[in-house]
């Protein structure tokens, strides 16, 4: 009886010194520390987050392979450097170099795993020259010249490449057109160079498959247009040239109207086409004989269209004075 007492006191003590013994460690961990072997002292731990498009990725930690797939949480890393990969079948491995701070988390939470065979579409299904695409009608729209033939061909189709459409054969422009643009309706294209403007519808003729010539052609009295723009009405274009601003209406035999008259060969031309305003640079003389670069806007909205002339030259007639 006595020597089981002993026993029992003895295992009481040990159990006593055993607890304290690991009291400090059992502290550390739960306060997120944990002993450093390198430098014999208890250190705070840092933690790596993962998240990657798509999920479920292995998780490589210094090469070793760990039983939790992405989205994973690696708590209790000692500060360093780690080299973090993950990996999934079918897709490039992302891979990083990490730097663990004591006490903070490192976040790595929009990985994207791209494929290794991406899925790539051809959407075009005739010869394309140029394409652009008009997020507002969810249509894409190919062009081919045909230089040979002096032709221009507009396609059409959805996003998906869908709903594949001739919408104009078009006579060609010597010099080839350096821009195109939908009309706000979007019914109408044109396309122009230094020295001339094209508009084309972009509907069929009735229920036929004879597509409808270009309505509208405008030749430019000089080598020097810089730029066109849609009025809001998808009828009134306005012209910047390398001397002036002019409204042109899109028909026949139509004649612009000079809106301003510029010094500056490049005025760096903006349109808003939702206020139908013109902002662009031009050069002034000011009093003391010296010229200045200015910005200007040019309201058109309504019916101050063929009013802008007068107002223009007012204010640039006051400031030459």
């Amino acid at each position: 009886m006595y020597i089981e007492q002993r026993i029992r006191a003895i295992l009481f003590y040990l159990s006593v010194l055993v607890f304290i013994a690991i009291l400090p460690f059992i502290l550390s961990f739960a306060l997120g520390y944990k002993f450093n072997p390198k430098t014999l002292q208890f250190t705070k731990t840092g933690i790596i987050v993962l998240k990657a498009q798509p999920g479920s990725a292995a998780v490589y930690l210094n090469d070793k392979l760990l039983d939790a797939k992405s989205p994973v949480t690696i708590d209790e890393l000692l500060p360093g450097n780690y080299q973090v990969r993950l990996e999934i079948e079918g897709h490039y491995p992302w891979s990083d170099n990490i730097q663990v701070e004591a006490g903070k988390v490192s976040r790595f939470e929009k990985i994207i795993l791209f494929p290794l065979r991406p899925q790539v579409t051809q959407l075009n299904q005739d010869r394309v020259t140029i394409f652009w695409i008009d997020e507002d009608s969810g249509l894409i729209y190919y062009v081919y010249s045909d230089n040979k033939n002096n032709q221009i061909y507009i396609y059409t189709s959805d996003l998906s490449g869908q709903r594949y459409q001739m919408a104009a054969n078009i006579s060609g422009t010597i010099p080839a057109p350096v821009s195109w643009k939908l009309s706000p309706d979007k019914t109408k294209i044109l396309f122009f160079n230094s020295r001339q403007v094209r508009v084309a519808s972009l509907k069929y003729n009735g229920d036929s498959d004879v597509l409808l010539e270009p309505y509208f052609i405008f030749d430019y009295r000089s080598n020097s247009l810089c730029d066109i723009f849609w009025h809001s009405d998808s009828f009134h274009l306005i012209l910047v040239s390398y001397n002036s601003v002019e409204a042109l209406e899109a028909q026949s035999g139509a004649r612009p109207v000079e809106l301003a008259s510029l010094n500056r060969k490049n005025p760096y031309p903006y349109y808003d086409i939702k206020t139908d305003t013109l902002y662009f640079m031009d050069s002034q003389k000011a009093p003391d004989g010296n010229l200045y670069e200015n910005v200007y806007k040019l309201e058109m909205a309504g019916n101050k269209v063929f009013d802008l002339p007068s107002q223009f030259k007012t204010k640039a007639n006051e400031e030459n004075k």
